[in-house]
């Protein structure tokens, strides 16, 4: 079909009974329409880019999370600073790691004293937590190349924690507990108010 430009591309979208097309990746080709331009700029201008990512050169546009995806958050939060205080190391949330064009911003981040303002090329321990149709399982090889030496991901349909702890070899292996903090992905697991 030709191209009709920006004219084309919202009566696709209307067509197909609203702004959105659910459970369709969409991937916009440089030059970008004026109509991407203007979202992309309005998603930074209201703060709701915070979570976006950039793999390999590719925006990667994140809806803002559930209530009950913070809370989970939140909670884990709380559970692990005091055990990250206790050596050394800081919880953060949504924090780059990477470089700016090509970075991910996990749910909750440790990191060591010495940190960036903002891109971080590695952290102590990364946490993701599953949300519906996210890409949190294809971080792992991103995170074994930045040199992450725990992973957490946490699947609230499950009530699990998944941890894993990077190997000589460059690859994550199953931990039953965190070398960093001691506690167990069961113990943890347990503490945590599920939605």
């Amino acid at each position: 079909m030709a191209r009709r430009g920006r004219a084309y591309a919202k009566a696709e979208l209307d067509d197909r009974g609203g702004d959105s097309l659910p459970h369709v990746p969409t991937l916009v080709l440089d030059p970008q329409p004026a109509w991407v331009e203007r979202l992309l700029e309005e998603r930074r201008r209201s703060g709701v880019d915070r979570r976006d990512e950039v793999w390999e050169g590719v925006l990667h546009v994140i809806p803002p999370p559930s209530v009950e995806h913070e809370r989970l958050a939140h909670g884990l939060h709380v559970l692990l600073d005091p055990r990250a205080s206790a050596v050394n190391l800081v919880v953060v949330g949504t924090v780059g790691i990477g470089t700016e064009d090509n970075y991910r911003v996990p749910d909750l981040a440790v990191l060591r004293l010495g940190y960036a303002p903002q891109w971080n090329r590695t952290a102590a321990l990364i946490v993701e937590i599953v949300s519906p149709r996210d890409d949190t399982w294809e971080k792992l090889p991103f995170y074994a190349w930045h040199r992450v030496d725990e992973v957490m991901i946490v699947a609230p349909g499950e009530r699990r924690i998944h941890w894993f702890g990077l190997e000589p070899d460059g690859q994550y292996s199953p931990l039953e507990r965190s070398r960093l903090l001691g506690v167990s992905s069961t113990e943890l697991a347990g503490q945590l108010i599920w939605p």
